[in-house]
């Protein structure tokens, strides 16, 4: 059976994009249609940020719910990068916490969080979804979520996650509180890639001694893409 590590070999070189600020500050729009000028050649575009709130049918994206009017020309950009054959996936979690607190209770406590959340990701037709665990959440409660995915969107669904870079060599030195060597070991086959955080002081990427060291540890290359940010006003470099 053709895992989804295997099916996705034929995209590498992987550029994936987030795409979180939506607006400039005067509330214009600002396009992604850019990233399809030739040269760019972006095979992935992750929209952020994805919040499960503590009303379990009222998820928001950043500060407004998903379909508010001001999300309207995002929509259709997004839909006009998938005709274009990118993959466009969804980032759910990230700085903002309680998305996956709420993921990692009791099964009523998740199917109650979950199923708005899953029935969302069918309306916006996501390609996948981009876990970043950004707070404390149980290996066993990860598992449940990407098997509960993989259940309901089939084995071409995308799952990636976005781990700090420092968590993939010591699982102390983490903000997901599973250990990312524990989950690869689990689930390895079921997850496409991590998007590593090289930026607000978990990763140096001035050099490839890092990068070097996880092939060393036994990551597969094809999996660890590296991630940095675009505005140094954004997060420190």
């Amino acid at each position: 059976m053709m895992t989804q590590a295997d099916a996705l070999k034929d995209v590498l070189p992987r550029l994936v994009v987030y795409y979180q600020t939506h607006h400039d500050k005067s509330d214009k729009p600002i396009s992604i249609l850019p990233l399809l000028q030739p040269g760019i050649s972006v095979s992935h575009v992750i929209l952020a940020a994805i919040h499960i709130n503590e009303d379990p049918n009222a998820i928001t994206l950043n500060d407004h719910a998903p379909d508010h009017q001001r999300n309207s020309t995002l929509w259709s950009e997004l839909s006009t990068l998938q005709a274009c054959e990118v993959k466009v996936m969804g980032m759910l979690g990230g700085a903002a916490k309680g998305s996956y607190a709420r993921l990692d209770g009791s099964d009523k406590q998740f199917e109650q969080y979950y199923v708005p959340l899953r029935d969302f990701v069918r309306q916006r037709n996501f390609d996948g979804l981009d876990l970043c665990v950004e707070e404390k959440m149980s290996l066993s409660g990860i598992l449940r979520l990407i098997d509960r995915l993989k259940s309901d969107f089939g084995q071409d669904f995308i799952i990636s996650l976005a781990p700090v870079a420092a968590a993939m060599l010591d699982p102390t030195k983490n903000l997901s509180g599973f250990s990312y060597m524990d989950l690869e070991a689990a689930r390895g086959s079921d997850i496409a890639w991590y998007n590593m955080q090289f930026y607000c002081g978990w990763g140096d990427i001035s050099n490839t001694h890092m990068y070097d060291f996880m092939v060393q540890m036994g990551w597969n290359p094809e999996k660890l893409v590296v991630g940095m940010v675009t505005n140094p006003e954004t997060a420190q470099i």
